[in-house]
């Protein structure tokens, strides 16, 4: 096929299968030049244009994970509408052009809250999650009832753009059930999907031994060492083309990190080793988006939690707000010589707003805000979140405690995350998952009277990689010394739910201590992309007219925050903020993002995914 041919889509040429040693599209040798992109870390009204960016980067192929959770917050109660309508995002990639590769769990990792596996499951006392535990693989096997209903008329086999799906998702870095393995091979195939399937592990024997299944195609994921991940590849599955299914160009951010970059040269430079040698490739990432509302996930290293920051930018070829990084310009000269299809120029950059400020004058308590939230719950000991039927979000946990007189020691048991103690409506310390010990030293009264105690626990996001999978959320006790704390309301707090915010009511009044919403607008003459800052705030939360754009945190390396054009309204814009420890007095909107606050470093050498 010249450059300038029109690919052919019809349902026959679409097939992809692997056969004498490649891949074939409708029988013909074929290299799949693929790129990662998350319908749901895109705003919906821009899922077209990244799309063409990526089409003007060179691409055949659009690959993406599907979050079961995204779409099954409540067990039993699936969404695939207005942002989840993952359909709507693969037949746009399939008008387009692209083929599609779906990779849609149970779990699928991406830093993505819990690694895409919904927060219920954790009320299930010891369920084995990624394994035939049978309360797992129930929950499982209704995720895959769901999801394949949306799959099958988008299969080439039926005239639509996917050509390959994934089964379950690196595998080998979590455990050797090859049952359960097995299983989720034949919950897709036993519901008519009959393309390609295809595994994904990393460059390790023991990763391949205990992810690869019979009946797919194993893909192998790296960042550098081409001709060693893909010797190691040949090694486990001897026949068959090579394919990258995660090339990291680039890489994801922790709060308290440096800002991770990759050179142009360096990832170009493995990006020509990889199709030089006749491989195929799926740039993970290509674009990377936006950990809206909740979403991020976290990773844990040396028994720390690792949360993920709210940009997902991973400094792709394709930046967060659509910038054309560096990058894109050296892999497009790259992928000119191997794509057989015509590669469009690309689409202009998005608009931006102009820079301004505004004051914060409005403001209501957190305290004085319950009554927006779910009704309390009393028991004996604070309840944890998946007791409270919660994801995510914040908890607000209360006791009238007759605390010892003078100085007393609280100790916190089962902590996750990071907890704000008020007593008699002060604030008395944070303590923090991550601190050696979870304790507070505070003052008490001396009246003899009970204290008002008040612990607020927020979930900084749930673990998405690995062993640490499975935690349970909030706290699990309180004492003063060895004795208990008893008699405890808990308030669940779903600030991440559609519509939380909008029963608050503002005033004028100062910043209350504490825990604090506060209220701005701002005024612009056109919907365009902008990046919210708060020079002087602490840690907390930011919603652009009712959206919650996600966390922001003084530690950084993230300092602005992305605010893409379609949640901007020509006008007055109403930017809510939810303090937690520190409250500013102003907000800023930028026309420039600010990812690394001056703090950069490379990848990490977990990058390559050698021992």
């Amino acid at each position: 096929m010249s450059m300038n041919a029109t690919p052919d889509h019809s349902s026959a040429s679409r097939i992809l299968t692997v056969q004498d040693g490649a891949f074939r599209r409708g029988g013909a040798e074929h290299r799949i030049l693929s790129g990662a992109i998350h319908y749901f870390r895109v705003h919906p009204e821009l899922w077209h244009d990244r799309l063409l960016r990526l089409r003007a980067l060179g691409l055949n192929t659009i690959e993406t994970y599907i979050p079961w959770n995204w779409h099954e917050r409540v067990r039993g109660e699936i969404d695939f509408t207005g942002p989840r309508d993952v359909a709507r995002f693969v037949q746009t990639a399939g008008d387009l052009g692209f083929d599609v590769i779906l990779r849609p769990g149970p779990y699928i990792c991406a830093e993505w809250d819990f690694g895409g596996l919904p927060g219920w499951l954790m009320a299930e006392p010891g369920i084995a999650l990624r394994t035939m535990d049978p309360r797992f693989i129930d929950a499982a096997d209704g995720w895959f009832d769901a999801i394949t209903a949306v799959m099958r008329p988008l299969l080439a086999s039926n005239g639509g753009p996917v050509v390959s799906v994934q089964v379950e998702n690196e595998y080998g870095s979590f455990g050797d059930d090859a049952e359960y393995v097995r299983h989720c091979r034949d919950a897709l195939t036993s519901r008519g999907i009959d393309v390609l399937l295809v595994t994904s592990d990393g460059p390790i024997a023991g990763m391949f031994a205990a992810g690869m299944v019979e009946g797919a195609h194993a893909t192998v994921n790296f960042g550098s060492r081409t001709t060693e991940a893909f010797a190691a590849l040949r090694t486990a599955q001897p026949e068959g083309p090579d394919m990258c299914m995660e090339f990291w160009n680039g890489w994801f951010d922790h709060w308290g990190e440096p800002h991770h970059v990759r050179s142009a040269a360096d990832a170009a430079g493995t990006l020509e080793e990889m199709l030089s040698s006749g491989g195929s490739v799926n740039f993970y990432m290509a674009h990377g988006g936006t950990n809206f509302g909740l979403w991020n996930g976290c990773n844990t290293e040396d028994g720390k939690l690792q949360p993920t920051v709210t940009s997902y930018d991973y400094d792709a070829a394709v930046g967060e707000a659509g910038e054309l990084s560096e990058k894109f310009y050296a892999f497009r000269e790259i992928l000119r010589r191997y794509a057989t299809h015509e590669i469009p120029e690309p689409p202009a950059l998005p608009g931006r707003l102009a820079a301004q400020e505004a004051a914060v004058s409005e403001w209501v308590s957190l305290r004085d805000s319950l009554g927006a939230f779910d009704a309390p719950e009393r028991s004996a000991l604070p309840r944890q979140m998946e007791q409270l039927g919660q994801d995510q979000g914040l908890v607000w946990y209360q006791a009238s405690p007759l605390l010892d007189a003078g100085q007393v020691t609280l100790q916190v048991d089962g902590l996750a995350d990071r907890a704000t103690v008020l007593l008699d409506g002060v604030v008395a310390g944070i303590i923090d998952r991550n601190d050696a010990e979870h304790t507070l030293v505070v003052q008490t009264r001396t009246d003899g009277q009970p204290t008002e105690l008040v612990i607020i626990v927020e979930n900084q996001g749930r673990i998405n990689f690995a062993g640490g999978l499975g935690e349970h959320k909030g706290l699990r006790s309180v004492r003063q010394g060895a004795r208990f704390i008893h008699g405890w309301t808990s308030t669940a707090l779903q600030i991440g739910q559609d519509g939380a915010i909008d029963p608050l009511r503002f005033d004028g009044s100062a910043a209350a201590a504490g825990p604090v919403f506060g209220r701005s607008t701002l005024t612009v003459d056109e919907q365009a992309d902008g990046f919210i800052a708060l020079p002087g705030w602490g840690k907390g939360f930011v919603w652009l007219n009712g959206f919650l754009l996600g966390r922001y945190w003084e530690r950084g390396p993230q300092v602005t925050l992305y605010a893409p054009a379609p949640l901007w309204r020509a006008g007055e814009n109403e930017i809510v903020v939810l303090e937690m420890e520190r409250a500013g007095s102003r907000i800023e909107l930028r026309s420039e993002p600010d990812l690394d606050g001056g703090r950069r470093a490379g990848i990490p050498k977990a990058a390559e995914f050698f021992d």
